[in-house]
């Protein structure tokens, strides 16, 4: 049966979840010794506590779902305890909102694998990092934004956006889109709130683009959606596009834009 009333965040979840997980680990597991007379084969929550390094009753009150505030190593030594695999580690984290002090930093650039696949997309196609610097594009999306892409060295799409002067002319009602672009990226800043790539970012746009400036300063914030994309295109006149986002698994900091053409 299911618990509608189960929630997915919050102390009561990061509760549930050491729960289960406590329950699944057995003393022989974690070097202690075992019982016959145990009514139940996984820890106790005072021996999960010794082992950790914590007292069982401040344990008691975060599994069962007190509001307390719990360190990064009291994480760490919950997880190292109940032998979690890296991505109970990671989720275990993320339920307590702790940044996890050892969490491996995502490589931004694609493979050669990845790069292939956005090559064979029949649409234009490309991938951004965390500062929305072009990583890979397919021969199409060349063609959309023909005279940037492959021309720009280091493309990046924010600098595209405001410092290119291409952008107006290609991108259908550039302001409203342009500032609307300013608010999708400050929202895609909280996954990266001590970057100093994407702090970089920011300081060097807000010093070269008046329009970048004041948007930001302005503080909306909007998630990053798909829709319809315009453009004039000098060749191909107007062009009509519905946007979609997706992240490949195992590049955190990478997104793959794909425009699939409007009938």
């Amino acid at each position: 049966m299911i618990d509608n009333a189960e929630s997915l965040s919050g102390p009561k979840a990061l509760g549930t979840f050491l729960r289960t997980h406590r329950e699944r680990v057995t003393p022989e597991m974690v070097g202690l010794p075992g019982s016959p007379r145990r009514r139940t084969s996984g820890l106790r929550r005072e021996e999960l506590a010794q082992i950790s390094g914590i007292s069982a009753t401040w344990y008691t009150w975060i599994e069962q779902g007190r509001d307390v505030s719990i360190s990064a190593s009291t994480l760490d030594r919950l997880a190292k305890s109940l032998r979690m695999e890296p991505a109970a580690r990671e989720y275990l984290f993320s339920l307590a909102s702790v940044k996890d002090p050892q969490a491996l930093p995502s490589s931004a650039a694609p493979d050669a694998g990845l790069k292939e696949y956005v090559n064979q997309l029949t649409c234009p196609g490309y991938l951004l990092d965390s500062c929305w610097n072009m990583l890979a594009w397919n021969p199409q999306a060349g063609a959309l934004f023909s005279g940037w892409l492959g021309v720009d060295e280091h493309p990046n799409l924010l600098d595209f956006m405001f410092l290119h002067p291409l952008a107006r002319q290609l991108v259908t009602n550039w302001p409203e889109r342009a500032k609307r672009v300013v608010a999708e990226f400050r929202a895609e800043t909280s996954h990266y709130p001590h970057s100093e790539a994407v702090r970089q970012s920011v300081l060097r746009l807000r010093e070269r683009s008046n329009e970048f400036s004041q948007w930001w300063t302005q503080q909306e914030v909007l998630a990053r959606e798909g829709g319809e994309r315009r453009f004039n295109h000098p060749l191909s006149g107007e062009i009509r596009y519905r946007q979609q986002t997706f992240f490949p698994a195992g590049y955190a900091e990478c997104k793959l834009v794909m425009l699939l053409p409007e009938e």
